[in-house]
C-alpha cells in the first residue's frame, strides 16, 4: 500500500484551528472538519488520541473551530507546533477573543467560527470523531482561504465572500 499520509496529501483541505477553553485549555491546528448537518446543526473534527487536544475536548465537552485566512499561516504552523507552550500560555502570540457560549478561544482574523458542544464521540482507529452541536457560529473577515495540499500551505486565489451575514445562534 502507498503512504496514506502522501494519498490523503492530494486532497486539498481548508485549514481551521480547534480549541477548548475552561479548565483544560488548548489548540491545535488540523483539516479534518466538516458540517455534518443542517437540522439539528452538527459539526464534526477528528483529533489524535494521543494528542494534547484530545483530552481537553472529552474532559471539557466542548471544542470550537476557527476557519483561517490565507494570511494566518504563522497562526496555523504555531498550533501545529508540538513544542508550543501548554495552556493559556500557548494563545499568548495569537490574537483571539473567548467564546460567547464556550469560552474557547477563537481566533481573531478568522474567516469563520462555530461553538460546538460534544454530543458523540467515535472512536475511529487512532483518532476519535467528536460529533459537535453548533452553538453559535458566525462569519468574520472576508478573504480568501487558507489551504493545505501536497504538504503545504497555500492561499486560494480570489476573496471568497462572508460565509454569512453575522451570528447564527442555534440553541
Amino acid at each position: 500500500m502507498p503512504d496514506l499520509r502522501r494519498v490523503m496529501s492530494a486532497f486539498a483541505t481548508g485549514v481551521t484551528v480547534l480549541t477548548v477553553g475552561g479548565d483544560n485549555p488548548n489548540g491545535m491546528t488540523a483539516n479534518a472538519f466538516c458540517s455534518v448537518s443542517l437540522e439539528p446543526p452538527l459539526a464534526l473534527c477528528c483529533v489524535g488520541r494521543t494528542a494534547r487536544l484530545h483530552k481537553a475536548v472529552s474532559a471539557e465537552g466542548h471544542f470550537a473551530v476557527s476557519v483561517l485566512c490565507a494570511d494566518q499561516e504563522a497562526t496555523a504552523r504555531h498550533f501545529a507546533d508540538r513544542a508550543r507552550p501548554h495552556g493559556w500560555e500557548q494563545f499568548a502570540p495569537v490574537a483571539w477573543i473567548p467564546g460567547p457560549r464556550t469560552g474557547a478561544p477563537l481566533i481573531t482574523g478568522a474567516l469563520a467560527w462555530l461553538e460546538c458542544e460534544v454530543t458523540e464521540e467515535i472512536v475511529a482507529g487512532d483518532h476519535t470523531v467528536f460529533v459537535g452541536r453548533v452553538l453559535e457560529a458566525a462569519s468574520g473577515e472576508e478573504g480568501s482561504a487558507l489551504l493545505f495540499h501536497g504538504g503545504a500551505f497555500h492561499g486560494l486565489p480570489g476573496a471568497a465572500p462572508a460565509v454569512s451575514d453575522g451570528r447564527v445562534r442555534t440553541a
